[in-house]
């Protein structure tokens, strides 16, 4: 039978900023701002758990304060004048410094919650301070378990002055973005990219290029973006996850795009500033 998870206590230390999670929402105060001290007590009780994120300087959290991220209880009501949002509807309205800290927290507090036994063995493991890995505490196994990361490919597949956008069954009506997908196992970016355009959309693409990379914790990815040129091929979606997708013309885009704090965004805008457009871009239908 596994042992009992070895689990974090909290100790009374000097007042730190939370970066507290009831799932994948964050708890702000009404100003917008992370709660301090002793805030949380007023939620009941303790953090399900807690991880140290140190004393950021570019976070906008406030000088001279360590921050904490916590996981509180699925039923964790806000305590006064405060409440939960969604980090994803967080993304275009959290300074750039703070937005990607609470991405941190929560992806630790998930690799946290996933990893409190051994996947080799099954015993229960242990965290040694604040460092960021989970070691098992069976003498005859010692697996060491680290955040995971999953790398994903995010494609923005040009033919001249068009780009090939889609929209997934979940996207909010009207709302179109590039293709993405994840690296398989034994699988290079490039050849993701192959795979993924051709099983999604059933083209080919060449010239493939490089653009930037965004960590995006839901739960633990990390966003690969490229430019592709358009090779061959007609669109034929997979119904399984495309609704819908097509060539758009530069001046004609899609009246719901991905915000200006995503991958998506940046490729998009990339791509209207090469062929002289102005950013925000002119909108279609």
């Amino acid at each position: 039978m596994a042992q009992a998870p070895v689990t974090d206590t909290l100790e009374p230390v000097q007042p730190r900023r939370w970066l507290a999670f009831r799932g994948a929402e964050l708890l702000l105060t009404d100003a917008g701002t992370l709660p301090v001290g002793d805030a949380l007590t007023a939620l009941g009780g303790l953090p399900l758990r807690t991880q140290s994120l140190g004393m950021p300087a570019d976070a906008g959290t406030g000088a001279g304060l360590p921050c904490q991220a916590a996981e509180l209880p699925a039923d964790a009501a806000p305590p006064p004048g405060a409440s939960f949002t969604h980090l994803k509807r967080l993304n275009d309205q959290l300074p750039d410094g703070l937005r990607r800290l609470a991405a941190r927290a929560l992806e630790l507090i998930e690799w946290d919650r996933a990893h409190q036994f051994c996947g080799a063995c099954g015993a229960a493991t242990m965290q040694p301070g604040d460092a960021k890995v989970k070691r098992c505490t069976n003498p005859a196994c010692g697996r060491e378990h680290y955040p995971r990361v999953s790398p994903v490919v995010i494609v923005a597949v040009e033919r001249g002055d068009e780009i090939l956008l889609g929209r997934s069954h979940h996207f909010a009506p009207g709302f179109y973005s590039t293709l993405a997908g994840f690296v398989d196992a034994g699988e290079s970016a490039e050849e993701a990219i192959h795979r993924e355009i051709a099983e999604e959309v059933a083209l080919r693409v060449r010239n493939i290029r490089y653009l930037a990379s965004q960590p995006w914790p839901f739960p633990h990815s990390l966003m690969l973006g490229y430019q592709a040129d358009y090779d061959g091929g007609d669109i034929v979606c997979a119904p399984d996850e495309i609704e819908h997708a097509d060539f758009f013309h530069v001046d004609a885009l899609p009246a719901s795009l991905p915000g200006p704090t995503t991958i998506a965004h940046w490729l998009l805008r990339d791509f209207c500033m090469r062929h002289g457009r102005p950013w925000p871009p002119r909108r279609g239908g």
